[in-house]
C-alpha cells in the first residue's frame, strides 16, 4: 500500500533530522517519492522556531497500525519526547493518507483529521501526491490545497 507521510522538525539542526528520518524510514519501507523541504511557520503553538517539513510517499506491506508503531519507534530512537501538544520537536512523523483507507484506532486516524486545514501539510503533499484522494471529503490533495484558508508561511527551501 502507498502511504503519504509528513516529516517535521524544528530542533537540533532540523534539516539534518529530516534527512535522518528518511534514512530510518527507508529501513522499514520503500520511499517512492519525496517533496522538497519547506520552511514553515509553527502551527497551533506559534511561539517557537519555524519548522522544516517534507512529504514522502512510501510503499509498505505493513498494516496501518503497525506502520504507525514503527514510525513512533523511529521518533523515539531519534530523541522525540511528547511533552506538550504542538510543542517544538526534534522529529515528527505523521501518516496523512494511506491509499483511500479510512481507519480509526487508539494510535492512528486515517485520513489525518486536520490535513485539509494545514498548509504546511498540503503544500509539500501536493508536490508529490496532488491527485491522492481524501476518502471522506472526496477531494484530491490539490483541491484541498486550493480551498485551504491557512495563511501561515510555507516557503520552499530545497
Amino acid at each position: 500500500m502507498k502511504a503519504l507521510i509528513l516529516l517535521g522538525s524544528n530542533q537540533s539542526q532540523p534539516l539534518e533530522q529530516i534527512k535522518l528520518a528518511n534514512v530510518h524510514i527507508a529501513g522499514i519501507a520503500s520511499i517512492e517519492k519525496a517533496s522538497a523541504i519547506y520552511k514553515t511557520a509553527a502551527w497551533g503553538k506559534t511561539d517557537q522556531e519555524d519548522f522544516y517539513n517534507q512529504a514522502i510517499i512510501i510503499n509498505t506491506s505493513m498494516s496501518a497500525d503497525d506502520l504507525m508503531h514503527a514510525l513512533l519507534s523511529i521518533e523515539r530512537s531519534m530523541g522525540r519526547e511528547r511533552l506538550e501538544k504542538w510543542s517544538a520537536r526534534i522529529i515528527d512523523i505523521d501518516i496523512i493518507l494511506i491509499d483511500e483507507l479510512i481507519h480509526e484506532s487508539e494510535v492512528l486516524s486515517i485520513p489525518h483529521p486536520h490535513m485539509q486545514s494545514r498548509k504546511f501539510v498540503l503544500v509539500p503533499s501536493a508536490e508529490i501526491a496532488a491527485e491522492m484522494m481524501h476518502p471522506t471529503l472526496n477531494k484530491n490533495v490539490k483541491t484541498l490545497l486550493s480551498e485551504c484558508s491557512d495563511e501561515l508561511m510555507v516557503e520552499k527551501l530545497m
